[in-house]
């Protein structure tokens, strides 16, 4: 991205010293967040499977930018629960075991039952319409292919649900276990061709909400979490399965 040409005729005048220095972080956060959004959507599409090393050299020459936003972005992706750093091997594609990601699953329909139960009364038909016209989008990214999409719109339809509670540090943890099971998402939709049926269940949820059927929203919103995190580990367990069972080559 280019930076706009700065007009030196403008007003009020222009200062080198000032207008460098509040430049430059803007060009470097620029970089760093590009540099971000490329990684992962690199480890979310599979291009980097679990467990692969990710060596800093390497990816600054495949993205073609310096070590350091390289060394930044591992950083947040640590953060968001995407990589892992090894004191042997560096950093590396976090990889969690089946266990971790039933786990990861029974927390999601923990927090978000809870959190759909207390913004259910206070839902307006704004927010309604805010969650269906997300749902939109979601089967259009599908007849699309378009994979990168899937697991944004996905939270932004849960958290289109949940905002009426008005609970936000809930939503910002709710946020990081989106973003951790984001992958696994995607691999739900394509192994399981979950994506219709996903989207035929939120529109069940969404229905259940606009009747104020609280309990039906909830079982609903239950099942349909809970039931991605089963499907979802049987295929690995298959997955995982056939790979340790394939003989090495010699």
């Amino acid at each position: 991205m280019t930076s706009r040409p700065i007009d030196v005729n403008a007003t009020p005048p222009y200062t080198p010293t000032v207008a460098a220095t509040r430049r430059t972080p803007i060009q470097r956060q620029t970089v760093a967040s590009m540099t971000v959004q490329a990684l992962r959507e690199r480890i979310l599409r599979g291009d980097y499977p679990d467990g692969e090393p990710l060596r800093q050299d390497a990816l600054a020459d495949e993205l073609g930018v310096s070590r350091i936003p390289v060394r930044e972005a591992l950083r947040q992706l640590e953060a968001e629960g995407l990589v892992t750093f090894n004191p042997h091997r560096g950093a590396v594609v976090s990889t969690l075991s089946l266990e971790e990601i039933e786990e990861l699953f029974e927390l999601r329909a923990d927090i978000e039952c809870e959190l759909l139960r207390r913004a259910i009364p206070s839902t307006t038909a704004p927010d309604l319409a805010r969650a269906t016209d997300v749902l939109d989008e979601f089967d259009a990214a599908l007849d699309a292919g378009e994979s990168e999409r899937w697991g944004p719109l996905n939270w932004r339809f849960h958290s289109a649900l949940y905002m009426p509670a008005r609970r936000n540090l809930t939503m910002g943890v709710l946020q990081k276990l989106h973003q951790h099971s984001d992958r696994y998402f995607r691999m739900h939709v394509v192994l399981a061709r979950g994506g219709a049926r996903a989207n035929l269940e939120h529109r069940q949820i969404t229905d259940a909400v606009r009747e104020q059927d609280v309990k039906t929203a909830l079982g609903l919103l239950r099942k349909h979490i809970l039931g991605a995190g089963q499907t979802l580990v049987e295929l690995l367990e298959q997955q995982r399965g056939a790979q340790a069972r394939r003989p090495r080559a010699e």
